[in-house]
């Protein structure tokens, strides 16, 4: 059966030169499947000073909530994070920098209220910050709210968002 076929025999070409238009059709199409890249998710993180664990609707609060539990139950809960200073503006540049906010001196909120000996009280501008880091990735990064992070221009994160609307006290 081997011997009947031959180069030359018009079947075994055309069947070679198929097989080979078919092969580098696939490779083709994997080549351009495996290039598209997914959509990047979009990331939304709700920071809330004094917001207890069932203060929310899907945990059972007496509130109703519906549009965060409809965001909670069609997304990613992330359940066990804690914050890392009982106070907010540390707390929250904690989350912002990925840090603990102690290594960089900013252990005590901004304002008359801040305790005798605080080194620093903000987020040093070099410091990258969620913002820095997602808008390296081609996010466009907003904050909303408060953000109450530094008492000079250049340590206010506000300033590092595409968009803020806010304000920087507590």
């Amino acid at each position: 059966m081997l011997a009947s076929l031959s180069t030359s025999s018009p079947s075994f070409t055309q069947n070679t030169v198929h097989q080979h238009r078919s092969l580098s059709l696939a490779f083709l199409l994997c080549c351009l499947v495996g290039s598209a890249r997914a959509a990047s998710p979009n990331i939304i993180i709700f920071f809330a000073d004094d917001l207890g664990y069932g203060d929310v609707g899907y945990q059972g609060g007496d509130l109703p909530t519906p549009h965060i539990d409809s965001i909670a139950h069609n997304g990613v809960q992330f359940t066990d994070g804690y914050v890392t200073c009982p106070v907010c503006a540390p707390s929250r540049a904690g989350l912002l920098t990925g840090r603990y906010q102690q290594r960089f001196g900013f252990a005590d909120n901004p304002g008359p209220y801040q305790r005798k000996g605080a080194t620093y009280v903000g987020i040093p501008p070099s410091q990258p910050i969620l913002s820095d880091r997602l808008g390296a990735l081609g996010y466009t990064t907003r904050i909303f709210g408060k953000t109450h992070d530094g008492i000079a221009e250049e340590q206010m994160a506000f300033t590092r968002w595409d968009e803020f609307f806010g304000f920087n006290n507590g």
